[in-house]
């Protein structure tokens, strides 16, 4: 046990020869701890955080007034004078041994308290907000990231600091978490009187994002996919000539050869040179897609193949995912394969001005998540797996760092503990376009955010499918795109219906296109809506600078639950379908279609403006708020 960061300790466990080194998520962050010993055992105490060790071995963590924290799950009868003294043998720290492996290990902790809230562990898809009574499964995949801090209203974070594939129970009478193949319990405690607190104090261990560039605070347009150089041009000279904001353009996957090859396809995109001076005249940032998968034919498959830049299988063929042909992924958790990967994107991409990437695939996604199947630099899959998207920013951030940019945002599709610190802007993945789906994302972001990874969005509209031309989904995209003018990155993006025809044959252009994803492609009434909260948007750049320099100070969430804010406030606890956009505005989704009013509960301790209305409203109370298509409810906390 070590005194780690701010009310911070460290416990390992292992039956290695020695203490594994690697400290995962945790920077190095020493304190000075305070030890007594008695007769019963020892106390360990750093700042408002003490752990009472018995000589059996069983550990209790308090808060500075001695109120129990969290306390191991022991049912033994080493110490008969435990209360809790029993017949059962049952362990707080299980290592079951994996024949010609490591361990299968499961650290168990008491669920002292029914009511107890806890809350984050990163982005999944059930739609809960409310992690007590989960069960989660520690592992990346498509739309679901594993970033294991959880958040309890007694008053404690916990971090879960093993990259394994495992699983987390939050039951009500033990809360356990496991480890699928690993050498070490590794794990780490904070406690704090506020929520905001303990993410402080966690952001003081694991890192925080760097600032938001200027570019990150407006519009991003989006779709599956621009094919040519020149239809890409078209859309943001149209975006120029409505007057209509537009900070950044993205070129979406398959705009290379051949997966693997990291460049454009010269067919499709003759002049990038030009392409990206012509943007930027426009004040228009470029955004390109880099995937991790390298076909075998692609002509970077040798070298990498030669030199073990790729990711390796157990059994079978060398395949990760098979999507335009099969391919297997860079192993970025080689430092040499990350060198490779930064070296072909400042030859192909950065030279020509472009500053900003976005990170596909980088769970990464496999057509079959077998991960007993893959093996990393760094170990097998099972062993360290969950940080291969940390790895993927790491490759292209510390990339743009030597090249001397200052404050990278890329986005990424999927990270882990400490991502945020090599400028990870995580999108939700490819996501349903229905309200469930939309519902499910705001309980995402919301937990993302309480997990320490700030910047976070999702596809305005869903990813799958959605036609522009029918009333039911122009409904669905007005209400998210209002939504998304408040969450840390506005971005329209999807794979819309009907899909277009491949502009050719050779290299991705074989790969299809969805129909138009652009602000007017959906009618009158809704373009009305969309200009509407573009210009709004543009009108919370200072507030937003404002709220993501605290992300970048202190680790504070850009969407923040209410309780984040007014922990002192019950029913903040238990509210899951508004948010605070920083510390001053409260969003309200409209999350079902039909709707033309909703309940917005309103914090006790503020007054509150209907940004829509004007009505001011004194807090603790809940009030009904106009919601018709144009308008979604948002109140403004007066000073």
């Amino acid at each position: 046990m070590e005194a780690w960061g701010p009310s911070g300790l460290r416990v390992r466990a292992t039956r290695e020869p020695a203490m594994p080194a690697r400290d995962w998520a945790l920077l190095p962050a020493p304190a000075e701890a305070q030890i007594t010993l008695d007769d019963e055992g020892a106390t360990i105490v750093n700042g408002k955080l003490r752990c009472r060790m018995t000589k059996g071995g069983k550990l209790t963590f308090l808060n500075e007034n001695g109120t129990v924290l969290l306390e191991e799950y022991v049912r033994n009868r080493r110490d008969l004078g435990d209360p809790k003294c029993s017949a059962l043998e049952v362990e707080a720290r299980k290592f079951r041994p994996i024949i010609g492996g490591p361990y299968r290990i499961t650290a168990r902790w008491e669920s002292l308290d029914p009511q107890e809230h806890l809350y984050g562990m990163g982005q999944y898809q059930h739609g809960c907000l409310e992690l007590k009574g989960l069960d989660l499964e520690l592992a990346q995949r498509n739309s679901q990231a594993s970033v294991p801090f959880v958040l309890s209203s007694r008053g404690y974070g916990l971090l879960w600091n093993n990259p394994v594939v495992g699983r987390a129970v939050f039951g009500k009478n033990v809360m356990t978490f496991e480890a699928a193949s690993a050498r070490v319990l590794d794990y780490w405690v904070t406690a704090g009187d506020t929520p905001a607190e303990i993410e402080e104090h966690y952001a003081a261990v694991s890192g925080t994002v760097p600032m938001m560039p200027e570019y990150g605070l407006g519009f991003w347009q989006c779709k599956l996919r621009y094919q040519t150089q020149e239809e890409l041009l078209q859309v943001a000279r149209e975006y120029k000539r409505r007057g209509l904001p537009l900070d950044l353009i993205v070129i979406d996957f398959f705009h290379w050869p051949r997966q693997g090859e990291w460049k454009f396809d010269p067919t499709y995109w003759p002049d990038p040179a030009a392409m990206v001076h012509e943007l930027k005249e426009m004040g228009v940032e470029l955004m390109v897609s880099v995937w991790p998968t390298v076909e075998p034919e692609s002509e970077n498959y040798p070298e990498m193949l030669e030199k073990g830049y790729l990711i390796r299988t157990e059994r079978g063929v060398r395949t990760g995912l098979d999507f335009q042909g099969p391919t297997i992924h860079i192993d970025v958790t080689n430092p040499d394969a990350r060198d490779f990967l930064w070296q072909k994107l400042q030859q192909n991409y950065y030279r020509y001005g472009i500053r900003t990437f976005w990170l596909d695939e980088a769970e990464p996604e496999y057509a079959r998540y077998d991960f007993d199947n893959y093996r990393y630099a760094l170990g097998t899959d099972l062993e360290v797996g969950n940080c291969y998207p940390v790895q993927y920013s790491r490759a292209v951030y510390e990339g743009q760092q030597a090249a001397g940019q200052q404050n990278p945002a890329n986005l990424v599709r999927c990270t882990w503990a400490g991502g945020q610190r090599y400028g990870a802007l995580v999108w939700s993945g490819d996501i349903a376009s229905s309200f469930g789906s939309m519902r499910a994302q705001l309980a995402a972001g919301l937990s993302m955010g309480l997990a320490g990874i700030p910047r976070w969005t999702s596809d305005i509209g869903g990813f799958h499918g959605g036609d522009p031309r029918k009333e039911s989904f122009r409904e669905l995209f007005a209400r998210w795109f209002a939504w998304g003018a408040f969450c840390p990155v506005m971005r329209l993006h999807g794979d819309r219906d009907p899909k277009q025809p491949p502009m050719g044959t050779t290299g991705g252009a074989a790969c299809a296109s969805g129909a138009d994803n652009e602000v007017w492609s959906y009618g009158e009434r809704v373009y009305g809506i969309f200009c509407k909260y573009l210009a709004l948007r543009e009108q919370l750049r200072d507030y937003l600078r404002d709220v993501m320099q605290q992300a970048h100070e202190k680790g504070t969430p850009v969407m923040r639950t209410l309780f984040y804010e007014f922990p002192q406030d019950s029913r903040c606890w238990q509210v899951e379908d508004e948010y605070l956009f920083g510390p001053d505005y409260l969003v309200a989704p409209v999350l079902e279609a039909g709707v033309t009013e909703r309940r917005v509960y309103l914090p006790a301790g503020a007054t509150w403006h209907n940004i829509d209305t004007g009505e001011d409203f004194a807090g603790g109370q809940t009030v009904t708020a106009p919601a018709p298509w144009e308008i979604l409810p948002v109140f403004r906390r007066q000073a």
